[in-house]
């Protein structure tokens, strides 16, 4: 393997780990609703993105956004079967969110979508469909700050398995092929750790009030960054398109926090 993708993946590796015990710690201190906010904001999608450009072209990477505003609907779909089950034990839970995922992914690399236009529509259909579900058919408020405090020891397991994690999704994709280079590249890696920590941290239902947030965070910002770079690095190229698509980011980030405050409902201790 070439040498830029070792640096891909410690890249990876670094910003991915960072992120975990970021948005999972946030979430025992300030409550699921802050701590979903930031595990659904684009963190690895950024790094694919950035260095398939820099290995290859702007226009490469523009082209390879194509299909991550559906994976990333799927995405919001495996966290909702997550949502369903976990209850029942985060073996069963993690397992079949992990099962629908694979299928549903695996049929869309399948058909070979190749215009934009159709993954947005399967991206705003799976987006309004799993808002339903979890606004409307589900009861999971909010919750608040964990009494629990995270050590320094255990942020730094936590950092250590969410950049595990990412690693090995960053390496299948390389493994599978470019065929299913974009689908791995929003490959939910960031909402598996963070489940997992969540659910070890404040059980069930606290990791539901989570995974809830940051599939609301997730669908909206990443979607909309992969949508921002399609267009800003053939405009703008590599480094002033990154620049410009963070800051879209930052801006739906904003909007979606004011949103969400605005609708989910009060936490709970």
């Amino acid at each position: 393997m070439d040498s830029a993708f070792w640096w891909k993946l410690g890249l990876s590796f670094v910003v991915g780990s960072g992120w975990v015990a970021l948005s999972t710690i946030t979430a025992e201190r300030y409550g699921s609703t802050i701590g979903g906010l930031i595990g659904g904001l684009p963190s690895t999608v950024f790094v694919s993105l950035l260095f398939i450009g820099f290995t290859q072209t702007p226009l490469v990477a523009s082209e390879t956004t194509t299909l991550m505003p559906l994976t990333q609907g799927i995405n919001g779909i495996f966290v909702i079967a997550y949502l369903l089950l976990v209850r029942r034990g985060l073996a069963l839970g993690l397992g079949s969110a992990l099962g629908v995922w694979v299928v549903l992914a695996g049929s869309i690399a399948a058909v070979g979508i190749q215009h934009l236009w159709v993954s947005l529509c399967g991206w705003a259909v799976c987006a309004v469909g799993c808002y339903v579900v979890v606004e409307r058919g589900m009861s999971i408020p909010a919750r608040g700050e964990l009494r629990v405090r995270c050590s320094l020891s255990q942020g730094g397991l936590r950092a250590l398995f969410g950049g595990a994690v990412i690693v090995v999704a960053v390496w299948a994709g390389k493994l599978l092929g470019p065929a299913y280079g974009g689908i791995f590249a929003t490959f939910p890696a960031m909402f598996v750790s963070t489940l997992v920590i969540t659910y070890r941290a404040g059980g069930a239902e606290f990791s539901r009030a989570v995974g809830k947030a940051m599939m609301m965070s997730g669908m909206i910002n990443v979607a909309l960054y992969t949508v921002a770079v399609r267009y800003l690095y053939v405009r703008y190229g590599l480094l002033y398109g990154t620049v410009l698509a963070v800051v879209v980011s930052c801006v739906t980030g904003y909007v979606t926090y004011r949103s969400m405050g605005d609708r989910l409902s009060s936490p709970r201790r």
